[in-house]
């Protein structure tokens, strides 16, 4: 990987960590079209510059962090995800990361739930309008439902938004629960993956790991505020068509 090549991935991550259509689906989908080879290396890259996005988070959500009671319950969502992802580490890094036809098949399927529940969803029925009265049953469900994303193409973003909504939040709400929700959960995903790769780096590895860093935390910024205007006056039905169209055009056009 060049420094080219990791910005351009950085700026993928950055623009598609917290849209429901799946930042590591679209890093594998873009790594595949740029000819980088699916290394460790890579599978790390995809992992770590996350956290860039994460920080971006850090940057405009910072005081919510130092609400315990909201911390509590960001604890209880995490912990479905961490025991599921640390249970299944090494099938996603052997088996998943870097597989387009499962991201593919997870981007349409995705799609497809995305659409039909919008459909059914009544917005005008939601209860929860704010992150503080989100209850420790809620909060576990949506980190149910975000242990669903271990499979590279679902999304983190889709699968708890789905969630919350189903739960009756609405959708500002989960929309910034799961901005929240990624902080402890890209932090425990970067801090395993570094724990065991970290020693493997080269110098020059570790500097393209910067760039990506920077690029998706940049990017991630401006998404987060373009999401939240966004969601204020519309659904995630384009989203889904998204997914299934790329799903498709990738699988004929450039698959095949």
């Amino acid at each position: 990987m060049d420094i080219f090549q990791a910005i351009i991935i950085g700026i993928i991550e950055g623009i598609t960590e917290f849209l429901p259509i799946s930042s590591t689906g679209h890093q594998i989908l873009a790594s595949h079209l740029l000819g980088i080879p699916q290394t460790e290396f890579l599978k790390s890259f995809e992992i770590i510059i996350q956290l860039g996005a994460i920080l971006a988070v850090l940057v405009f959500y910072w005081r919510s962090f130092l609400d315990i009671e909201l911390l509590k319950k960001l604890f209880v969502a995490f912990v479905p995800t961490g025991i599921i992802g640390l249970a299944f580490y090494k099938l996603l890094k052997t088996y998943l990361l870097g597989n387009e036809i499962i991201v593919l098949w997870a981007l349409f399927l995705g799609g497809i739930v995305l659409i039909a529940f919008e459909y059914w969803h009544d917005e005008a029925a939601a209860t929860v309008h704010d992150i503080r009265s989100i209850t420790y049953p809620q909060a576990l469900f949506i980190g149910l439902f975000q242990a669903i994303a271990i499979v590279p193409g679902v999304s983190r973003s889709a699968a708890t938004i789905i969630g919350g909504l189903w739960l009756g939040l609405g959708r500002v709400t989960i929309v910034e629960f799961s901005f929240l929700l990624a902080v402890p959960t890209m932090a425990a995903a970067t801090g395993l993956d570094l724990l065991k790769n970290a020693k493997l780096f080269t110098v020059d590895q570790a500097g393209i790991l910067s760039i990506g860093f920077v690029v998706s935390f940049v990017v991630a910024a401006a998404s987060i505020k373009w999401l939240l205007a966004y969601v204020r006056k519309h659904d995630f039905v384009y989203f889904g068509i998204y997914r299934m169209l790329l799903a498709l055009v990738f699988f004929f056009f450039v698959l095949s």
